[in-house]
């Protein structure tokens, strides 16, 4: 392909495709519409033409009329001249006659003027001209005797000249009807009859010119055959046997039998004496009326065919304007027909591909949406994707490339669908192997609290503790697969613990809490619904950020109220950190909704700690700590959390019975040097029942008695999939309700559930205080003391 094809296709691509349409349907139109008007000017010029025509042809009558006149005008100077040779001496004939043929001839010369104006032919206007030249040739011929010889070239010429003068069978507008050489034609024949009349008259004369007027008798008779058989070529057979009238008539068979005479004895034609001049010319002046009547009928007979071809002439004209008028009207109903199936055409594939677009478009935006939710979302998703099909509105490619979209859409739905069924199949299984960890772990976490209840060594307790601390770890990670596979859980009887609690509670499911210094400036509340998912959420934190700084280094955590009455966790490390774009992927992370199985990342904990964010409206922000690592800060709304009541500001300290043997160091405090939580067994918990409990007070100013109440604090129910709030007041900000789960995991939860009670009735029937272990088993797992 040579590099013009190239440009060319190039420029043409980045046309649209309605231009492109009107491109492929306009320069045709285009080139149509041009040549109709190239062919419809042509044909008014023909009628132009044609009506120019016709009018030149009517206007020649009057030139034909000039030509027999100045033929006339021949005739009497011949007999002038002729008086002159045979008139006695002394005498001189009469002027009258010849003078009135010459005021005729001047009087034609000037309606031929009249009748052409500004369209005389420059010729014709020479011709004319010429004849008014005949002044001196008239002076002279009155003078006296002037032979014959002398005067018919004269006149000859000056008839000949006003025919000439026309240029009909030059004139390009007689061209193609042959109007031109059909009245050249008649004109010339006209002339010539009307030459041979005078030159057969003049040579019955006698005079000394005889001969030679004899002689050109013959040759104006051979051209006026000439003419009237080039006059049959273009004329009609009517036309062609009323121009033979010239030749049958009375008049003309006269002047034919006298033409007749004079070819026995061309020799004797001339008179020898003035005496035989005057018996000879007045033989041929009594016989001038026929030549007179000759003159008349050639005459009438060359107007009517003049008259015939001038309508003829009209008639082409007439057909001219009706051809061109039948052409425009042809051409406007072809071009109107051209241009409507031309927009039918161009609306026929515009239509479908501008519906097919649209459509296209409609079906990309649902399946976006389709996508986001069912693919991009991290909310449950139970129905296929709502994809519509593209009307097929053509049945030509159009349509084949519709219905091929609709199969192309029809089949990325079922796989989608396949890949969503697939995606919710691995996340149950995925929930079914987290439910498990969670209840082995459960059942492994009571076995260890019968064990360290009967066990008195300290070393061997230790290690107990230790056992203890990593299956409540092992716990949070199964709460961490069941969340990533979809299932959340809420507990059903839990109360409002402080923040502290909840902090000290994921320090105790991590590994390394040694490390951890914690900093409270709050005493504030948190609400029963949110206390599970913020511990995990504050465990995935501190698992980071112990797990990504040295082992010497410390983890701060400090805990302060904002100024709009929310709190906020701030955790900070001292390791190697993150990059900035590193810093400016996650933290867009944490805002937007993925899927693991999407996106996928190395930091599991913060694609959790996203999930946990965007579910309860926490923001959760990871900077650089001066100095190195990463400062990870959490900000709580107000509408999560609960004030202090003022008759309760102080808060219950339960009886710590601390067990025998050596226990977990800290190196971290709390306050005064306090140890870290860790979870002990629930027989070393105990009460007073002289403590007053604290009472939390409605962050709203209306709250009601009811509000003010205590409420027990949360148990852990592993399984629940309903969000429940426990004494709920006026002022607190209602949220909407979680979506139920399916029945697979309302019956797993309500199996788990029964589970839990059994092995609470069980714990309770060992021995422990019930109001101890009551209390010590509904703090969130590691924040017993």
């Amino acid at each position: 392909m040579s590099t013009n094809e190239v440009g060319l296709r190039r420029f043409a691509d980045r046309w649209p495709f309605r231009r492109k349409l009107n491109v492929l349907v306009g320069v045709p139109l285009a080139v149509v519409a041009v040549l109709l008007a190239y062919l419809f000017t042509d044909q008014v010029g023909q009628a132009r033409d044609a009506a120019a025509a016709a009018r030149l042809v009517r206007d020649s009558a009057q030139v034909a009329e000039l030509a027999n006149r100045v033929n006339a005008e021949h005739q009497q100077a011949i007999l002038l001249s002729v008086r002159f040779e045979a008139t006695e001496s002394g005498a001189r004939p009469g002027l009258t006659a010849y003078r009135k043929a010459q005021t005729a001839v001047d009087q034609q010369v000037e309606t031929v003027r009249d009748t052409f104006s500004d369209r005389l032919p420059d010729t014709e206007a020479q011709a004319l001209k010429e004849i008014n030249g005949l002044s001196s040739l008239r002076a002279t011929i009155e003078q006296g005797y002037l032979p014959a010889d002398n005067i018919d070239p004269a006149y000859t010429n000056a008839a000949k000249a006003v025919i000439d003068g026309l240029g009909l069978d030059r004139n390009p507008f007689l061209a193609a009807t042959f109007t031109g050489n059909l009245l050249d034609s008649l004109l010339r024949a006209d002339a010539a009859h009307s030459a041979f009349e005078t030159s057969v008259f003049s040579a019955r004369t006698g005079d000394s010119n005889a001969l030679i007027e004899f002689i050109a008798a013959v040759g104006n008779y051979e051209l006026y055959t000439h003419q009237a058989e080039r006059f049959a070529r273009f004329a009609s057979d009517a036309q062609v046997d009323e121009l033979s009238g010239i030749e049958h008539n009375t008049a003309q068979a006269e002047i034919i039998r006298h033409y007749a005479e004079l070819q026995i004895d061309p020799s004797g034609l001339q008179a020898s004496s003035p005496a035989e001049i005057r018996a000879a010319f007045t033989e041929a002046l009594d016989s001038y009326p026929d030549y007179r009547a000759q003159s008349q009928t050639r005459l009438k007979i060359t107007s009517s065919l003049i008259g015939q071809i001038a309508d003829r002439a009209d008639n082409a004209s007439n057909d001219a304007w009706w051809n061109a008028a039948w052409l425009l009207g042809l051409a406007l109903l072809g071009f109107a027909l051209w241009l409507a199936l031309s927009v039918a055409v161009r609306r026929s594939v515009v239509r479908p591909v501008h519906a097919l677009t649209g459509a296209a478009q409609e079906v990309a935006e649902v399946a976006g949406r389709e996508l986001a939710r069912v693919a991009d979302d991290d909310t449950e998703d139970d129905g296929p994707p709502l994809l519509r099909d593209i009307p097929v509105t053509a049945r030509d490619e159009i349509g084949d490339l519709a219905e091929a979209f609709n199969h192309v859409q029809t089949t990325a739905a079922a796989l989608l669908e396949r890949q969503v069924l697939s995606r919710r199949n691995t996340a149950e299984m995925f929930g079914n192997v987290g439910r498990r960890v969670s209840n082995l772990t459960t059942r492994q976490l009571a076995l260890i609290d019968a064990v360290e209840r009967g066990e008195t060594d300290p070393a061997l307790l230790e290690r107990l503790y230790s056992i203890d601390h990593i299956a409540v770890r092992l716990r949070r990670n199964a709460d961490s697969l069941m969340l990533l596979a979809g299932i959340r859980e809420t507990v059903l009887d839990a109360g409002p613990t402080t923040l502290t609690t909840v902090v000290r509670a994921a320090l105790g499911q991590i590994e390394g809490f040694q490390r951890v210094g914690l900093d409270a400036h709050t005493d504030v509340m948190v609400e029963p619904d949110i206390i599970g998912d913020l511990t995990l959420m504050v465990a995935e934190l501190l698992e980071n950020a112990v797990s990504f700084s040295p082992a010497a280094s410390p983890v701060e955590v400090t805990l302060h109220t904002g100024d709009d009455g929310g709190a906020s966790i701030v955790i900070a490390d001292h390791g190697l950190g993150m990059s900035a774009e590193r810093l400016a992927e996650e933290n867009a992370r944490l805002i937007r909704r993925e899927r693991l199985d999407l996106v996928p990342t190395k930091v599991l904990g913060l694609f959790v700690v996203g999930t946990l964010a965007r579910r309860w409206s926490i923001g959760i922000t990871l900077t650089r700590t001066p100095g190195g690592g990463v400062t990870a800060e959490v900000a709580i709304p107000s509408s999560l959390l609960l004030s202090m009541s003022a008759v309760a500001a102080v808060p219950a300290t339960p009886a710590v019975e601390a067990a025998p043997g050596p226990r977990p160091s800290a190196a971290a405090a709390l306050g005064d040097a306090a140890p870290l939580p860790r979870r002990v067994p629930k027989r070393e918990a105990a009460g007073t029942e002289d403590d007053k409990p604290m009472i939390p007070e409605p962050r709203s100013e209306d709250a009601s008695d009811d509000a003010q109440a205590s409420r027990p604090l949360r148990r852990r129910v592993r399984g629940a999939t309903l969000r429940t709030t426990v004494g709920e007041t006026t002022g607190e900000t209602a949220r909407p309700a979680a979506p139920p789960a399916d029945a697979e995991s309302v019956r797993s939860a309500l199996e788990e559930f029964e589970a839990a009670v059994e092995q609470a009735n069980r714990d309770s029937a060992s021995g422990p205080d019930p109001k101890t272990s009551q209390d010590q088993n509904h703090l969130p797992e590691g924040a017993e003391q």
